[in-house]
């Protein structure tokens, strides 16, 4: 049985007193909850939230790294220093990245190996924009955003990836996949992994992360491929994301 996991990212929002109030509100549920629950924070606070959830369930993660140890690279974030804030979790090929940064199915690879090289679990961002949906790509984007990562790690790096669907159509705009569209895509992606290891592909969480709220996350998480989620907006308040972490 495969452990329900919420994520949150906070993207690029907060302060210090937003992130000290609502590290606090969600500290203040988290007895209630069953899940494994990781918040994922931008890098100038993660020596914060490392200070307010030290001794607690609530797992740290942070947004990105850059693939170098260090050196001239001017407002990148490196394995180490993200391990330095004990950080364990990271997520690598948001799609905001791949789109907005231009990030490519080798660079994403290369982060993910990076990641697991130092002793972070990436949660791997997958999926497709409307575009390749509508002219029936969804399936061809996601093998190939997979394969990638198989080619250069291996399928038994699976065994410390998490997965994280994001339809892209779906992160922000308030439109969510149907629950049957999402069971679909997340089916599809454990039967890439069983065609190179069927053990590793039951074992391997699968997220979903397209607007999963309050008011859907019981039914998408019911699904049988759906292990839980990648929370945006709705990790930015504490009552809302508890409420979806207590789904688990």
């Amino acid at each position: 049985m495969r452990q329900v996991i919420v994520a949150g990212n906070w993207k690029m929002n907060g302060s210090k007193e937003t992130v000290n109030t609502l590290v606090m509100g969600i500290l203040a549920g988290m007895s209630e909850v069953n899940s494994t629950v990781i918040v994922c924070v931008p890098s100038p606070y993660l020596s914060q939230v490392e200070a307010l959830t030290t001794h607690s369930q609530l797992n740290l993660g942070a947004q990105d790294l850059n693939v170098n140890a260090s050196g001239a690279f001017t407002g990148e974030v490196s394995a180490d220093m993200i391990k330095d804030f004990g950080a364990q979790y990271v997520i690598v090929g948001h799609s905001e990245r791949r789109s907005l940064y231009a990030e490519t199915d080798a660079v994403v690879a290369n982060k993910v190996q990076v990641a697991l090289d130092n002793g972070l679990t990436p949660i791997f961002c997958i999926g497709e924009t409307l575009a390749e949906r509508d002219s029936g790509q969804m399936e061809s984007v996601v093998m190939r955003q997979i394969q990638a990562v198989i080619d250069l790690s291996g399928i038994d790096a699976f065994k410390h990836i998490i997965i994280a669907y994001e339809p892209v159509w779906a992160i922000g705009t308030g439109v969510t996949a149907t629950p049957q569209q999402a069971q679909d895509a997340h089916a599809f992606i454990r039967s890439i992994l069983a065609q190179n290891d069927a053990n590793i592909a039951q074992s391997t969480a699968i997220l979903y992360g397209g607007s999963m709220n309050p008011n859907n996350a019981a039914e998408l998480i019911g699904c049988e491929d759906i292990d839980g989620g990648l929370i945006g907006g709705a990790s930015l308040k504490a009552e809302d994301f508890l409420q979806i972490c207590k789904v688990g």
